[in-house]
Order: structure tokens, then C-alpha cells, then sequence
């Protein structure tokens, strides 16, 4: 916790990050204990047990950090329920930090969707109830002059802070509007995984609960909720609220990236285009959806062999992610060569109304630009008005079949057919999750392409054997790519998250594979987190370098990565005013 450079009237912090690496912390006995990023339990050494006050409040024993993530492993393996493990890692995160991120990092692949998604959802409809430790800054609609006061409690100068999370919880994971809770649990598990995957300093994050009501009844008539108990606020109230935390938090932490999480398809957006060119901002379920899926489409246009600018394709589902998606998929075809109008005409986008034509009158702003004109699709055949997936697929003939519309099966067997009868190597990526919402299974997509399907998916799939190939089956995890964006980001202290820097984040990871045998994964395996976000940081900082916006001077990236990266170790702890 540099304590950089800070106002006279701000309090020293309770313990600060030494140039050796070292802590030096005024707390003593019990007081360090309770405070995660310094306590190591039973690892404190008989040095520090004795000037820190601690002798007598540990058991004897000297252990070793490796000794305790054998211990914390078991513990963990003995919960018998997913939501229980979560409850044991946030227990253990609220005690000990770097065991935490130490054990996390040694089990990534297997407890991943334990700290995150799927599990972090279940925590967040019971985070009223089993409310323990809060975390971060609660900032509310109701006090927008308290926004200021929220952060200077947390006793952080202007260069102590890299990187902000805030979410004001109305699209959680899939399953909606959880207010307060799921404002403070999303930004809280997003970190900890940019912590696990990319070494972003837990002691430079702030979590960002914006709580700006809820229209979720349960949580207004639940008497143990802990958010503001009114509707949803919206409207001008709320833009001023937003512009109130973001104002505040740019100019207190002036190098803080901030990370939007979980907004409404009718706010992500627009806040994201209304802040972009003046800070560094980010939001991953526009954004690092879209780079995530542009990777896996860059190792499937190698694969296939058909160039970027002769992809024909459609996206069903044509909501915030889905159009997010069908951007960044655009600029890589006009990177390619096409014009910016061309490219478009590419993309078909299919939602419940079926495809999008330009004279509906309940289109939004970001699908207009996509939408076919009515004289284009004269003589298609209509579905209850509209024009339909099957319909659309048999008309273009897409090379590429994108799900981002959480409707279960609805790539059926005929459509798929009908899809790999016009394309050698059919690219279908049915990203929607959890599993119970995919658009298909991968086995199905294999069987009904005769095995030419290259295949990318939002869940988890365990590789599949079809007439003796295995088929490795990519997932299209953004946690791929958003931490190691954000290293990069905090590397370079860059000025801006440009699209220039998203395209190189894909394409960083869409280079880690090899496509030339059969059956191989279009993305990197998620155990290799680390790795790749590495490579995804060096890439990133040297894209904004290249368009000046770095705000640091890259001599060698590659190593200026590895030195901002921190490492899940114990560090020596002096007292201050202790010799050293």
C-alpha cells in the first residue's frame, strides 16, 4: 500500500509498502491479526511475533506458507456444497489475504467458479443474510454529497489506487437485479480474480458498491436487506449520481482504470461512450466480451482458412453483449481491409423479434447501425412477424453462428445443417451461460457438422471424442482476457482503454494457440491464467504506448509487467520506529 503522494490532511495509513518490499504498520497485537493484507497467522516469524506485539496470541509453532495452503486446501475440499467453498474462501480472504490469493492461485482452473461465476451468484442473493466483513466503498443515490467522504475513509492517496470496480447490480450474472449485494459482491469477486489471474495489487483496488435502489421485490419486502429500500432510480438523478462517483474517483485516484460491472443494457453503454475519451474505462461485458470472442475468431478464421473480410455473420441475441460483440468483430474486419460500411453489412443481428429491421420501432441505438433495410429481406418468410434464426441462416449462409441470446437449444439440428452445408469449417460459438441457457451442446454441434464445427462456448466442456479426434472445446472466458488488460493498463498508466489496445488484448491471446491439428482449442486452457495475462499486458502497454497514450516511459515491458505484478507472498513486517 504505497502511500504515494498525499494531502496534508490525510491520515497516514495504518501500514505502508516499503521501497525493499517490506511493511512497516503502527498496528500492534490483536490489530494486526484482524488486518488481512498484513496477518500470517501462525507464519509470523519469532521477530515479528515479538516487536509487533503478538507473543502469546499465536500457537508456538512457526509455520511456512506452504504449509498453510496444505491445510486451507483440505479445509476448502471438506465443504460439501460450491456455496459453502465460497463462504470458506471469503472467510479465509477476510483473515488472510495472501493465503488466499496464494491457495486461489495454486487451484485457479478448479476455483474459479467458486470465488466468480457461477457460484458468486448464489452468494449474492444471500449476501443480506450472511453479511460479514464489508468491502470497499457504498456509495448511495440518496447521498450523493456522501461520495466524497466514502472515499477519503478509505485513507488513500492520490497514487495509491490502480484499479476500481462499480456496479450498480441490475444485470447480475444472468439472474437479474440483486441491489446492494450484488453491487458490493460483483466488484468485490471481479478483483479477485484480476488479483489471481493478472498480480493487480489487492491493496491498490476499490471496490464500488453504487446503490441506487432495486426493483427486485424479494430484497424490498426482505427485512434483513441492507440496501436502499425504494425502486430502481433512474434518469437524471441517476446520471447525476454516476457523474458524482466518477468525478470524485477520477480526480482522488487521477490513475485508476474504472471497470463498470453488471449495468443495464439501457445504462452500460451510453455511460461507457460518455466517459471513454476522457479516463481510462472499461466495461467487460461490452468489451471484454467482445475481445474474448474476436480471440476465438481469430484462431477460427486461421483454422478455416477463410479470411476475416469474407465472414458472413449472425448473432442471436442483439443485446449489450451481443452488440458488443458484433463491434469489436466489425473493426477487426475493417483492420482487415473492408470499409467501416461493408464490415456492417456482414453482421445480421437476430433477437426475440427476430432479425432486426430498420423500421422497427423499439430498436436501440447501438442495434440501428446492424439493422437490414425492409426492401432487402422482401419475399423472406415470416414467424409471427418476424423473420427467423432458421430463416436467416438458410438466406446468407453464414460462416459464422454467434449465441449471445441465453435461449436454450435454439440452434437446433436443422439449423446447424443447414449452416455446415454451405461452409467447410462452420464457426458456431454459443457463449450464452450457465449451462441450462447454452444455445447448444458442443457434442450436438459436432455430430451435426460431421465434426468440420469449430467451436467456442461461455462454459466449461470437458473435451469430447468424435470418430477418434478429440475435440478441445474453447471457452470463451473473459477472464482470459479483461485481467491481463487491466495489467497492462496499470503498466503503462495509460490514459485511455482504446480499441486499439482491445484488439491487441485478443489478439495476444488468440497467438497463444495452435490451430494446425485437429480437434485443438481455439483459446489458451483458463490454468495458464497467469501466463496469458502476461502476455496480454505486455501487449496491451505496448499498443498504448504506440498510440501515446501511456503516461509511463515502456524501456522493457516485458519486464515492467513481471515488476508490477504482486506476488501471493508473505513479506517481512517491522513495527515503525523498530530498528531495521
Amino acid at each position: 500500500m504505497s502511500p504515494g503522494k498525499r494531502k496534508p490532511d490525510l491520515p497516514a495509513p495504518m501500514f505502508a509498502e516499503q521501497p525493499d518490499g517490506s511493511y512497516v504498520t503502527s498496528l500492534r497485537g490483536l490489530a494486526v491479526l484482524r488486518e488481512p493484507l498484513l496477518n500470517k497467522g501462525t507464519a509470523f516469524s519469532p521477530r515479528e511475533r515479538a516487536e509487533l506485539g503478538l507473543e502469546g496470541l499465536l500457537p508456538p509453532v512457526v509455520e511456512t506458507l506452504d504449509e498453510q495452503v496444505r491445510r486451507s486446501y483440505a479445509q476448502y475440499r471438506a465443504q460439501p456444497t460450491d456455496l459453502q467453498k465460497n463462504v470458506f474462501m471469503e472467510a479465509l480472504r477476510d483473515r488472510n489475504e495472501v493465503l488466499y490469493y496464494r491457495l486461489l492461485s495454486d487451484h485457479l482452473r478448479e476455483m474459479l467458479p467458486i470465488v466468480y461465476d457461477p457460484t458468486v451468484a448464489e452468494a449474492i442473493r444471500t449476501y443480506s443474510h450472511e453479511y460479514r466483513r464489508p468491502r470497499g466503498v457504498f456509495l448511495s443515490v440518496d447521498d450523493p454529497d456522501g461520495v466524497e467522504r466514502a472515499f477519503q475513509a478509505l485513507r488513500l492517496g492520490p497514487d495509491d489506487v490502480d484499479l476500481i470496480v462499480a456496479s450498480d447490480a441490475e444485470e447480475i450474472l444472468g439472474i437479474g437485479d440483486w441491489g446492494v449485494g450484488g453491487g458490493a459482491g460483483i466488484a468485490v469477486g471481479k478483483l479477485a480474480v484480476y488479483t489471481a489471474a493478472a498480480g493487480i495489487d489487492p491493496a491498490r483496488v476499490v471496490p464500488v458498491a453504487l446503490d441506487v435502489g432495486t426493483d427486485n421485490e424479494a430484497l424490498l419486502n426482505d427485512p434483513a436487506y441492507v440496501g436502499n429500500r425504494h425502486a430502481r432510480v433512474r434518469g437524471r438523478r441517476y446520471d447525476d449520481f454516476i457523474d458524482a462517483y466518477v468525478r470524485t474517483a477520477s480526480r482522488m485516484f487521477p490513475g485508476a482504470m474504472l471497470h463498470w460491472e453488471d449495468f443495464g443494457p439501457s445504462n452500460g453503454r451510453r455511460l461507457l461512450e460518455k466517459y471513454t475519451g476522457h479516463l481510462p474505462t472499461f466495461n467487460d461485458d461490452m468489451q471484454g466480451t467482445g475481445a474474448i470472442v474476436l480471440a476465438a475468431m481469430l484462431s477460427a478464421v486461421r483454422a478455416s482458412g477463410t479470411p476475416m473480410e469474407q465472414q458472413r455473420i449472425v448473432v442471436f441475441g442483439a443485446g449489450t453483449a451481443g452488440m458488443g460483440i458484433a463491434d469489436q468483430l466489425r473493426d477487426a474486419m475493417v483492420r482487415a481491409g473492408l470499409d467501416a460500411a461493408t464490415a456492417t453489412r456482414r453482421i445480421w443481428p437476430v433477437d426475440q423479434q427476430g432479425l432486426l429491421i430498420d423500421d422497427m420501432d423499439d430498436l436501440r441505438d447501438f442495434q440501428r447501425p446492424y439493422a437490414r433495410s425492409r426492401a432487402e429481406v422482401d419475399g423472406w418468410s415470416r414467424d409471427g412477424g418476424g423473420i427467423s434464426l432458421a430463416e436467416v441462416v438458410e438466406r446468407i449462409k453464414p460462416t459464422m453462428l454467434l449465441g449471445a441470446s441465453t435461449a436454450h437449444g435454439a440452434f437446433t439440428e436443422r439449423i446447424v445443417r443447414t449452416m455446415a452445408a454451405g461452409v467447410e469449417r462452420p464457426i458456431i460459438f454459443p457463449i450464452s451461460n450457465p449451462t441450462e441457457r447454452i444455445e447448444a451442446a458442443p457434442a450436438d454441434l459436432l455430430r451435426w457438422s460431421d465434426g468440420r464445427a469449430l467451436i467456442a462456448t461461455g462454459i466449461p466442456v470437458e473435451p469430447i471424442t468424435y470418430h477418434g479426434v478429440t475435440y478441445v472445446i474453447a471457452q470463451a472466458n473473459n477472464a482470459m482476457l479483461y485481467p491481463g488488460l487491466g495489467l497492462g493498463v496499470v503498466t503503462a498508466r495509460a490514459r485511455r482503454v482504446s480499441p486499439g489496445m482491445l484488439a491487441a488484448a485478443a489478439e495476444a491471446v488468440g497467438g497463444m494457440v495452435d490451430v494446425s491439428s485437429p480437434g485443438a482449442s481455439l483459446l489458451p486452457q483458463v490454468d495458464n491464467l497467469r501466463e496469458v495475462s502476461a502476455v496480454v499486458a505486455v501487449a496491451v502497454a505496448e499498443r498504448a504506448s504506440a498510440e501515446h497514450l501511456a503516461r509511463t516511459n515502456l524501456r522493457d515491458p516485458i519486464q515492467q509487467v513481471q515488476d508490477t505484478m504482486w506476488q501471493p507472498v508473505y513479506r517481512p513486517v517491522h513495527a515503525n520506529g523498530s530498528k531495521r
